[in-house]
Order: structure tokens, then C-alpha cells, then sequence
């Protein structure tokens, strides 16, 4: 076991470079199932979810080379869906992506229920509703999920989301790429990940428009052809910098970032009283020790993100007066106040609404990551507070950010990653 330790105090100063998004690269990645050729996928990111991705395909059968840092090869073209291990798919969320590939490469699909950051129920009915609309005969049984499609194959139709779903946009693209006929999604997820998807499956010879918009026409194809591509800048770790910039009071220029994603991030800084600067494909970001409060809302794409909710609460329990921030995705992100209050931060939750006393100073304190951005979220808070501040459970941290240590030492954070001593990670463990 492996615990983060932070000193708190240093302002960050310097340049950062961004990573490739996660949430795009994990269902590109899954992606190259429907694609019996190799891709080359550049700008990868070094994070344990991609890591358990790599090792899902590998256990199917597929072949998978690092050609030069952040570059893979990746070839499915001998792949068996019976043999991945069904504790595979309990370690992340986005492993459901294999249901609408192997969908749409078999013409049948079987995965164990998925894991990932729990945030209450969220729940795949639209999924299920997606597939059987294509044609697929969904059976859910012994914890696993198996679809089948009538006759063997898949027909396109028109599917209306009756709530707006990333996953389950992503998994119906997926099936319908190459399913009979045109398939229409109305009410799709609009977020950059999802045009990034459609930008790969196009450039593999799919046919796919209007993504990025909330209704996408999908013409399928016989078949995808391999290609090399590249995955977009991940939006939250840039925002994940912009943020912790903003709390020590630094000046960082974040690099390789689409600022456009940023959009709503910057507003709510510029907001705050946060000075930040657009470039073509970078943001500088200047701290202010008078930022004041504010209200926060998260919304699907382009709306403020859910991913960058905590970290944005660790901001404003420094910003003057009581700021809110309701959560409009998730029924229950907060799990992460627990951990932020043994710091000092006075924040109190009603329903989805965190109402945060700004203005204390926070101080260390041993806290532990309770998912992958409530735990960078503790990371910025130990960067703010008086002391030393001890995170343990980093292996949440590391599923979504890559080298977050190394990036925040370059840029004068006072901060290091230990093991444990083997008693000391027994007692951690009891406790």
C-alpha cells in the first residue's frame, strides 16, 4: 500500500503538461474490439484504468505493444469474449464498454457487472434499452450481462435516452457502427469524449454525424478498417491545475489542453475573482487571495463537470462568504466532505447541496481518497493547509491521473509518494 504526503504552503509556479483524456481514451481503447486490424492509439494516458483495459483485451485474446511512451498498438483481431475474468470488470466502470463492441463485432456480448467510483445507484436500464432496441436479447443473471442478437446481427432504429447517459451514448454508438441500416440516438450525451469516439470510428470508416449535439446519426458499415489516431487532452485533469493554482495562490500555465472544454470551469474561477488567461491550446492561470463565494450547479457537457466538483469545493472553503454546490448528476457525491471536514473546512450537506463556510484555513491531517477526484481533491487541500497531510488509498487517485506527483513537484509542490511499512499497512488496513 502506498499513501501520498503533502506539505502545504507552497504556491505553484511554472508549466504543466496535460495528459490524454481517460474518459476518452478507455472506450476508444475497447473500440479496437470492433476493428479485426491493428490501431496505433497515441496520446494514451499512464493511469491504472487504462492499465485494467489493456489487461481486460489482453485476456480475450488481443495484442497489445507500447511503441514509444503513450503510443500502443493494439490488434483484436483474434479475440474470444468467454475468456476475461469476471472480477475484470468489477475494478472499473467503463470495462461495460465491451457490450456494445462485442456487440457490434459478434453479434453477442458478455460482461460481469461493472465497478468504478461508487456515487450511489447508477443504474445501465438505458443501456439495455439502447441494445434492445438494436435487436439484442439482454439476459442478466449470476452477475454477469449477456446480450444476444436476434438472427445474429443488429438493426439500425431511431433511440430516444429518457435521461441523458455518457456510457449509454457511447455504448449504442458502438453497437450501431456497424449494425444494418441507420440508427438516430435523440437525447445523446454531448460531452468532448463522445465526439473524440466518433472521430476514431469515423476515421476507422464508420459513419457517424452529429456528435457533440444531442441527437447523432449512425449509418452502419460492414466493417472498420484500422488507423492511427490520437486522444484529446483530458479537460479534467487541466481542470483538476487550473484549480490547484488557484487555491495556493500560483501562477501555472496548463499545456496540450482544447480550452473551449474549459469553458465552464475558467467562467466560475473568472467568477471567484481567479484570473485566467486563454491561449490557442493552453490556460494561465493566476490565484488571488481575495477570491469571494459562489453558486455552482453540475451539468452534463457543457455544463460545470461532476468531475471537477470536489476539487472545486476545496476552492471555495478558501473564497470569502457561504458558497453552494449542488450536485446535478450524482444523488450522492459528497463522501468526500468527511475527509475535507477533519482538515477544518466548515462545509455542511443538505440533499445535493454542499453549503461551504469560506474563509478558514485548513490544517493537516491523515484523510484517505474515497474515490478518484474526492481524492485529488485531498491532494489540493494538503497543498493549502498548515503541516503535513497523508493520503492514503492512492490507488483511486491513480486510475484517472497520470504521474499527479511528479506534475505537481515539477511546479514546486512539496509533495511525495511513500509505501508503507508492512505493520503500518496492517493497521491502516484495520482501521
Amino acid at each position: 500500500m502506498e499513501k501520498i504526503v503533502v506539505r502545504g504552503g507552497n504556491p505553484l509556479f511554472g508549466n504543466v503538461e496535460v495528459s490524454g483524456m481517460k474518459n476518452a481514451a478507455l472506450p476508444i481503447i475497447y473500440a479496437c474490439v470492433l476493428v479485426k486490424n491493428k490501431c496505433i492509439i497515441e496520446n494514451i494516458p499512464g493511469v491504472r484504468d487504462v492499465t485494467v483495459s489493456f489487461n481486460i483485451l489482453r485476456s480475450m485474446g488481443a495484442s497489445i505493444r507500447m511503441l514509444s511512451k503513450n503510443t500502443y498498438e493494439i490488434d483484436c483481431t483474434n479475440i474470444d469474449i468467454e475468456s476475461v475474468p469476471v472480477d475484470s470488470f468489477r475494478k472499473m466502470r467503463a470495462s461495460y464498454y465491451l457490450l456494445g463492441a462485442e456487440l457490434g463485432r459478434m453479434g453477442r456480448a458478455k460482461v460481469g457487472f461493472p465497478g468504478g467510483c461508487d456515487f450511489g445507484e447508477r443504474p445501465i436500464d438505458q443501456h439495455i434499452k439502447g441494445f434492445e432496441a438494436l435487436g439484442g436479447v439482454v439476459d442478466l443473471e449470476n452477475g454477469n450481462i449477456s446480450i444476444e442478437a436476434k438472427d445474429g446481427k443488429l438493426v439500425g432504429t431511431n433511440i430516444f435516452f429518457d435521461l441523458v447517459s455518457v456510457g449509454a451514448t457511447i455504448n449504442i454508438m458502438l453497437a450501431a457502427a456497424t449494425a444494418e441500416g441507420t440508427t438516430i440516438i435523440d437525447n445523446a450525451a454531448r460531452e468532448p469524449h463522445i465526439v473524440d469516439l466518433a472521430n476514431f470510428l469515423n476515421t476507422c470508416g464508420a459513419n457517424i454525424r452529429g456528435a457533440g449535439t444531442d441527437m447523432i446519426k449512425i449509418k452502419g458499415v460492414p466493417s472498420l478498417h484500422g488507423c492511427t489516431y490520437a486522444i484529446i487532452p483530458d479537460m479534467i485533469e487541466a481542470g483538476t491545475f487550473m484549480i490547484a493554482a488557484a487555491a495556493t495562490g500560483g501562477c501555472v500555465r496548463i499545456n496540450n489542453v482544447i480550452p473551449k472544454h474549459l469553458e465552464s470551469i475558467a467562467a466560475k474561477l473568472d467568477e471567484i475573482g481567479v484570473t485566467v488567461e486563454e491561449l490557442d491550446d493552453a490556460v494561465l492561470v493566476k490565484g488571488s487571495h481575495e477570491m469571494t463565494r459562489t453558486s455552482v450547479k453540475t451539468h452534463p457537457y457543457p455544463g460545470f463537470p461532476t468531475d471537477m466538483h470536489p476539487q472545486m469545493t476545496v476552492l471555495l472553503s478558501q473564497a470569502k462568504g457561504v458558497s453552494y454546490i449542488t450536485e446535478g448528476v450524482y444523488e450522492n457525491r459528497f463522501r468526500y466532505v468527511d475527509e475535507l471536514r477533519r482538515m477544518g473546512a466548515q462545509i455542511k450537506v443538505d440533499g445535493r447541496t454542499a453549503i461551504i463556510e469560506g474563509g478558514e484555513k485548513l490544517s493537516a491531517a491523515p484523510v484517505k481518497a474515497v474515490d478518484l477526484r474526492g481524492g485529488v481533491a485531498m491532494i489540493i487541500a494538503g497543498l493549502i493547509a498548515e503541516g503535513e497531510t497523508e493520503v492514503e488509498d492512492i490507488h483511486l487517485i491513480e486510475r484517472g491521473y497520470d504521474d499527479i506527483v511528479g506534475k505537481l513537484q515539477r511546479i514546486g509542490a512539496d509533495i511525495r509518494k511513500v509505501i508503507l511499512p508492512d505493520d503500518e499497512n496492517t493497521l491502516a488496513k484495520a482501521n
